[in-house]
């Protein structure tokens, strides 16, 4: 039976939350940039953790999806610390983090915090650090200047309404960076990311990989995959490893 409610944050913000009890290691899903925890993929993986009676739990940072919060006030930072408290209050053990995206650098950061909570890290499309090497840089001037003068510019988006892109976002990004030193990962990443994604290159997902101190690391490139690896086919490469990461 799914447990559905929510949990205050540090500043009362109520945390949307789905957790499915089962067996561990758990698994723990961390969303992307202006996702939420319906999407296809963690719709997915919900219901094959259920069938199989593996422990799962996703959630929504502040400021998406079902939880309380402006999306504007949101930084890596305070999305990272939601993403503890899930991770110490409604988890038990050690977890296997699945981040999307965004999510991907989220979970780099609860990986670096809290090592011993962690059983291995899969990263969808990963996106550490992605304000400073990939937004930041492309950026025109005049976006730039706007940003800076206004505290924030809305970015039109492919999946939707356009997004707030803050200045506090950007410089606290600075401060969240985690492919600066290597990261001491002694347990098992593996990554899955598309050639044609256009969000984040694939590059990107290879130098995540060399900033990583730590041999069990695998990178699967999926020539004709975009972003979001959500067709069927993608599902069942993430659902196949994980199920290996647990096996193993």
């Amino acid at each position: 039976m799914e447990d559905i409610g929510t949990i205050p944050a540090e500043d009362g913000t109520p945390i949307a939350f789905r957790r499915l009890p089962g067996r561990g290691p758990g698994i723990v899903f961390l969303g992307g940039f202006k996702s939420d925890m319906t999407g296809s993929k963690a719709e997915a993986l919900s219901a094959w953790a259920a069938a199989r009676g593996q422990a799962f739990c996703r959630f929504d940072y502040a400021g998406h999806g079902q939880s309380g919060g402006s999306f504007e006030a949101g930084t890596i930072g305070r999305w990272a610390a939601d993403a503890r408290m899930v991770l110490d209050h409604l988890t038990t053990g050690p977890q296997i983090l699945v981040g999307s995206s965004m999510g991907g650098w989220i979970a780099a950061l609860l990986a670096r915090a809290a090592p011993e909570r962690v059983h291995a890290l899969l990263g969808i499309a990963p996106a550490p650090d992605f304000t400073e090497t990939l937004m930041w840089p492309q950026f025109t001037p005049e976006i730039r200047a706007t940003i800076l003068r206004d505290g924030v510019w809305h970015r039109p988006s492919d999946y939707g309404e356009p997004y707030a892109i803050t200045r506090a976002l950007i410089e606290d990004g600075r401060q969240q960076q985690v492919m600066t030193e290597p990261l001491p990962f002694r347990f098992p990443v593996r990554i899955l990311q598309g050639m044609r994604d256009t969000d984040v290159p694939w590059r990107h997902a290879l130098r995540f990989a060399e900033a990583i101190d730590g041999d069990d690391v695998r990178v699967n490139l999926i020539k004709d995959g975009d972003h979001r690896l959500s067709r069927p086919q993608d599902i069942a490469l993430l659902i196949a490893e994980i199920t290996r990461l647990i096996e193993e």
